[in-house]
């Protein structure tokens, strides 16, 4: 492991997140409670910064990922906005395709994550002018060339990812260093935590998110949510702060 995350970057993302709450109010953060999440929710509060925080209850999570909104809870004092996905396009989805139609097809996996995260994640954003993200050029290949800040033209709205240069050695150094709360699925082997049937732990030596959607190719391992309507990584033009 590398050592401490460096001061500069522990620095411009407090400066960042303080840029943000200060010129472009209201942001959110849009926290799926991952390691990354986890790191920014814990600067935001630290620094006491009128930044919302909400998550994305998709109905499928597994009982450690959803311990950590009482466990900011308890932590911080700072309760997490819950969006939850609208019941009646669930039972439909259920009805029609089985609780885990998604398996059949990548059509059906893709209109499940619409179903529990991209429709939800368009109610939490109604309203504000920043989206906060905990992405990290590092979690896959596709993401190698995320920028720090980018006008996002699917929900007409700047989104910021101030991780993004952040290596995953930075954001587990920090999380022990400010002794911040984290999914015990880590500790099991898991990489990256989405909901619990289209997750699974990883080898040491595998890709940072091969653990998700692991029966379908790798280049269709995106659930919407920072994807065009192409369904394809949103490739925006970076924003010049």
């Amino acid at each position: 492991m590398s050592g401490p995350a460096p001061a500069v970057k522990i620095e411009a993302l407090e400066r960042r997140l303080a840029t943000i709450a200060g010129d472009r109010s209201p942001a959110a953060l849009a926290s799926s409670l991952s390691a990354e999440d986890m790191v920014v929710t814990d600067a935001i509060l630290r620094l006491d910064l009128p930044i919302a925080i909400f998550t994305l209850d998709t109905g499928r999570l597994h009982g450690d990922t959803l311990g950590l909104i009482e466990a900011v809870q308890q932590r911080y004092g700072h309760s997490i906005a819950v969006y939850r996905p609208d019941p009646h396009a669930t039972l439909e989805y259920v009805s029609h395709f089985g609780r885990d139609g998604f398996y059949r097809s990548q059509a059906l996996r893709k209109r499940c994550c619409e179903i529990r995260k991209v429709e939800p994640l368009r109610r939490a954003l109604a309203g504000k002018r920043a989206w906060i993200t905990g992405l990290r050029r590092g979690q896959s290949a596709g993401r190698g060339e995320l920028p720090a800040q980018a006008f996002d033209p699917v929900h007409g709205i700047e989104k910021f990812n101030p991780l993004a240069v952040w290596t995953e050695d930075e954001v587990w150094e920090y999380i022990r260093s400010f002794d911040v709360p984290y999914n015990a699925l880590y500790d099991q082997g898991y990489r990256s935590i989405g909901c619990a049937p289209c997750s699974r732990p990883v080898a040491p030596w595998e890709d940072v998110r091969a653990g998700r959607w692991w029966w379908e190719s790798a280049e269709a391992r995106e659930c919407g949510l920072h994807v065009g309507p192409d369904g394809k990584l949103v490739r925006a033009k970076e924003t010049v702060a």
